[in-house]
């Protein structure tokens, strides 16, 4: 069975710096695309990033320049590097495989404070 664990999150100060990470266990075939989403109080869950199996990554407006996405399929695992945080990045950011079958993660939680 396959899962998706999400570590990384935290309370920061605006302006720092956080890396989550997502590691997926049990095997995966045909991946389409990987990405992070998340989902502020009251509001939808929003794409963040992703990166499909050929390599295009995508950012949402309003974190380009900020994040990056990356990931290292020798450990299975996505990351996303989160700088200059800001309180609008506040909310749980979960991971996501696009293959056969939709896989999420549990979420982890992101606070900034300002």
């Amino acid at each position: 069975q396959v899962q998706l664990r999400e570590s990384g999150g935290g309370m920061v100060q605006a302006g720092g710096s956080l890396r989550l990470s997502c590691t997926a266990s049990g095997s995966i075939f045909a991946i389409n695309a990987m990405g992070w989403y998340r989902q502020a109080p009251g509001k939808q869950r929003e794409l963040v990033a992703s990166i499909t199996s050929g390599g295009t990554i995508n950012y949402a407006d309003a974190v380009k320049g900020r994040f990056t996405i990356s990931r290292d399929n020798a450990k299975n695992t996505m990351y996303l590097q989160m700088n200059d945080l800001k309180p609008e990045d506040t909310a749980v950011y979960y991971c996501n495989i696009v293959a056969l079958l939709n896989y999420w993660g549990q979420g982890t939680q992101v606070t900034v404070s300002s």
